[in-house]
């Protein structure tokens, strides 16, 4: 058990401004997609494909840098905290590229790719702030997704919210169903600044943990995983996974056939700093 997990209250810096210490890089290997799935072919050229990269992970001016690697590849990769945590409030500045698909895993396991998702999809018909059980049941939790807005000459300039005639990934009922609360969908696009550093944070307690988000300060969604109703989303099957601490796992997404560069651009990337948690 981790230091930090034994003194509650502490506050621990993840990242000190310079080095990657207490990190540490993975694939973004294919797993079953929910406990006791079918299982990934480790053979297939996909899984084969996946494991030949763990994504480019970087300091620069201070900050991690997230990249696929080699850029334009298609591949993704995970950065996971060496130590693992239970139950914390964990705050970070993130700053992405147009479009990267990205995220960050809490209590998730030695793979990464198995852990609750706080979604940073800052691409075309992406969610940010909402949830995904990445692994753990395909859960979907959010109540509206995000385009961009361009300029006369097609220049990104800023967020808005999708449309659901045009989406590539409609917004349902069901997903909406999943959440405790969700703010305004004007409430996050007033918090979120675009093209700039945004401060994002998420609470995560309790053995099927309730998870709790926010955008500068703004709370924008909260889910229950304890109580929600999901086909292939077992919380017992879930926790005996995953156990009662995980990971933190910041994510690079690979590009998938139906987005290809609509998921991450060839030369994009993610950068974060100011990564800290207080363990509750």
């Amino acid at each position: 058990m981790s230091e930090s997990q034994q003194e509650r209250g502490r506050v621990v810096e993840l990242f000190d401004g310079t080095t990657l210490d207490g990190w540490h890089a993975v694939p973004r290997l294919p797993v079953a997609a929910w406990p006791g799935g079918p299982a990934p072919d480790p053979g297939s050229a996909e899984y084969l494909a996946a494991a030949s990269s763990v994504g480019g992970w970087s300091v620069q001016d201070g900050a991690i840098v997230g990249t696929q690697s080699p850029a334009g590849s298609g591949l993704g990769g995970y950065l996971l905290t060496d130590d693992r945590y239970d139950d914390f409030r964990l705050t970070y500045e993130v700053r992405p590229d147009w479009p990267a698909d990205t995220g960050v895993l809490v209590r998730a396991s030695d793979l990464g790719a198995q852990g609750f998702q706080v979604l940073i999809d800052h691409r075309r018909s992406g969610g940010i702030g909402g949830f995904y059980g990445n692994g753990i049941g395909g859960f979907h939790a959010l109540a509206y997704g995000v385009d961009v807005a361009r300029d006369e000459s097609g220049r990104p300039v800023g967020l808005v919210e999708d449309d659901p005639a045009t989406t590539l990934e409609p917004v349902t009922a069901a997903k909406r169903a999943l959440l405790s609360y969700a703010a305004p969908a004007e409430e996050f696009f007033r918090a979120w600044r675009w093209g700039d550093w945004n401060e994002m944070s998420v609470r995560c307690v309790g053995a099927y943990p309730v998870l709790t988000s926010s955008v500068n300060g703004v709370t924008i969604y909260e889910v229950d995983t304890g109580a929600i109703s999901h086909p292939t989303y077992d919380r017992a099957a879930v926790a005996a996974l995953l156990g009662r601490s995980g990971h933190i796992a910041l994510e690079v997404h690979d590009n998938d056939e139906p987005m290809g560069a609509d998921r991450w651009a060839p030369d994009a990337a993610v950068r974060w700093r100011n990564l800290r948690i207080e363990t509750l």
